[in-house]
């Protein structure tokens, strides 16, 4: 998946057919299925994030001998202007979650984590354009394929690593959501993995704050105070408690 700023032009780049450039946030599109046009996906498939470039099209691999009436006349000659945003690779999701569960359980622990990780990195990308319901879905599919267990102390390991992160970002997006009984269940989750962890004393002690939890909420704060007594987010959710 692929999120694209992009200009379509006939001629000496003065006709323009086809543009999302007023869109602040455009949309994560996937190749081969919202970018069909073929000579457009061979060069997004050559840019890497960030990258801008301009491709002159010929007819074969943009709209053909038919070309799309009413605005791109037959056997028309299409120039595009592209700027990669983001891009994530979603080739072995894909591929994963169309296997059967016996199927998933015979991959190798690496694929099931690079899958895991590929799904939690679009539910960043979501919750960074402020759409935290499809974030959260995201999250949580990642964390549905977490659920084998190792009798390998390195690979369970692995596992927890991979879920921490995933209960630490399900709080954090359910406090967004405005769900602070959901976003407690998630940092207690991780505090269970880890009870040390700042992160998620901080996110419970957010949360119980938010439902004026007021002791439970220092206890939590508190906690998270004492590893990281520095931390201004930290300090600042105290005053606020306070």
């Amino acid at each position: 998946g692929c999120t694209v700023k992009y200009s379509g032009y006939l001629g000496n780049w003065n006709k323009l057919f086809c543009s999302n450039g007023n869109s602040k946030y455009p949309r994560l599109m996937k190749l081969g299925k919202d970018i069909t046009l073929w000579g457009l996906e061979i060069g997004l498939l050559s840019m890497t994030k960030g990258e801008a470039a301009l491709f002159v099209l010929t007819p074969e691999y943009a709209y053909g001998q038919r070309g799309c009436p009413p605005s791109i006349p037959p056997n028309t000659t299409v120039l595009f202007k592209v700027e990669v945003l983001d891009f994530i690779d979603s080739e072995e999701c894909d591929t994963f979650f169309e296997l059967t569960c016996e199927q998933r359980d015979r991959l190798p622990l690496e694929k099931v984590l690079k899958v895991a990780a590929t799904e939690r990195e679009f539910g960043n990308y979501f919750f960074y354009k402020q759409r935290f319901k499809i974030a959260k879905d995201r999250y949580k599919r990642a964390l549905s394929i977490l659920g084998r267990s190792s009798s390998s102390k390195t690979e369970q390991s692995q596992i927890n690593t991979s879920k921490l992160l995933l209960f630490l970002n399900l709080s954090l997006t359910y406090l967004k959501l405005e769900r602070a009984d959901r976003a407690l269940k998630y940092g207690e989750l991780a505090l269970e993995m880890d009870q040390g962890n700042a992160k998620a004393l901080f996110r419970c002690g957010q949360a119980c704050l938010y439902m004026r939890e007021y002791s439970k909420s220092r206890d939590f704060l508190a906690r998270a105070q004492c590893i990281q007594p520095f931390n201004r987010d930290i300090n600042n959710e105290l005053k606020k408690l306070a």
